[in-house]
């Protein structure tokens, strides 16, 4: 008996001794790790002090070039092309004759309503005499009237069938490639070639709608074409009266001068479109925005440490971007290393 008892007294005690030695051994395991967290060698980034300028705020915008003014030539009445007084590619002035289609059987058809409107005219100056006389009735009279007026009308309109079939340039322009040659029956519905003024372009393009009141009219904007680092001018003369529900944005048009010919309609253009220029305005380095969700963050930093902060921010150009809120000026502003930054991390700073 008094061998078990001492039996469990020794496995009492080894089992206490073991637990005071986990105890121990957890402690000092704990109190390394924080020694070895706080030795941890804190890390460097690059930064800037948060400073205030004037900023000329502009939009960067996709827009396209459209020609001033541009029509399809088409014959309005149908028949033999008689001749074609353009050449492909070539420049027209207004009312410039551009092809003819053949008219002899509507000239013929004049010769027999004039005709007809002459005996018609005769027989009105007649009927006017004998009612005077009261020799005819005022209904006879009026058949007659009526007659002449109608033989006139039918005059009038060969006349302005003839006129068409010379078909005139309704501007002066650069007319394209032509789909007809002379004795081609052609009908309204066929397309002769496409008639454009080149001399001036429009610029259409559109902004998102919180920047529709920064728009006026008469507005200077530059813009470029691709294949070309040249900069081309032209002035806003149009703005829509309403923001399109769909896109939320408002569509523009620019006309721009192209006397020199080395603008194309339906090529694209990037626009750069000046609006307020800002007073005391924090414009920081586009690399050192995070996007997040539901906005965008920064890190700055405060006592040796890391600090998040949400920011709002506004327009962007090729290196920086307008801050609406979440700097202050005075602020140290993490820009290099901030993708690996965490919120509290230990951080020494290299000012830029």
């Amino acid at each position: 008996m008094k061998f078990k008892n001492l039996a469990l007294v020794i496995i009492i005690i080894g089992i206490g001794s073991f637990i005071g030695y986990r105890i121990i051994a957890n402690q000092e395991k704990n109190a390394e790790a924080k020694a070895f967290k706080s030795k941890k060698k804190a890390t460097t980034v690059s930064g800037i002090i948060v400073k205030s300028s004037v900023f000329d705020n502009h939009l960067s915008l996709s827009g396209s070039i459209e020609a001033n003014e541009q029509v399809e030539i088409r014959s309005e009445v149908s028949g033999i092309v008689e001749g074609i007084y353009f050449k492909e590619g070539s420049m027209v002035k207004k009312g410039q004759v551009l092809f003819k289609v053949n008219d002899i059987e509507l000239k013929a058809q004049l010769q027999q309503a004039i005709t007809k409107q002459g005996l018609a005219g005769e027989n009105a100056r007649r009927a006017k005499l004998l009612l005077e006389k009261e020799a005819i009735s005022q209904e006879e009279f009026d058949v007659a009237n009526a007659d002449f007026a109608s033989t006139t009308a039918q005059t009038q309109l060969i006349r302005a069938q003839i006129a068409k079939t010379s078909v005139k340039a309704p501007f002066s322009g650069k007319i394209g490639l032509r789909s007809i040659s002379p004795g081609t029956y052609i009908t309204p519905s066929l397309l002769v070639a496409k008639l454009v003024n080149t001399q001036q372009l429009k610029i259409t393009f559109s902004v998102p709608e919180k920047y529709a009141t920064q728009v006026q009219n008469h507005t200077k904007i530059q813009f470029t074409v691709s294949g070309s680092n040249e900069v081309h001018t032209a002035t806003v003369y149009a703005i829509e009266p309403e923001v399109e529900v769909q896109t939320r944005t408002l569509q523009i048009r620019a006309l721009a001068n192209n006397v020199d010919g080395k603008l194309f309609p339906g090529t694209f253009a990037d626009v750069q479109l000046p609006l307020t220029i800002i007073q005391d305005a924090i414009v920081i380095p586009t690399e050192a925005i995070i996007p997040i969700q539901g906005g965008k963050k920064v890190f700055v930093a405060k006592n040796g440490k890391a600090k998040e902060i949400k920011v709002e921010t506004g327009t962007r150009t090729e290196s920086d971007i307008l801050i609406y809120s979440g700097l202050q000026v005075g602020d140290t502003l993490i820009t290099n290393g901030v993708m690996s930054l965490k919120n509290d991390d230990s951080i020494q700073v290299t000012l830029e």
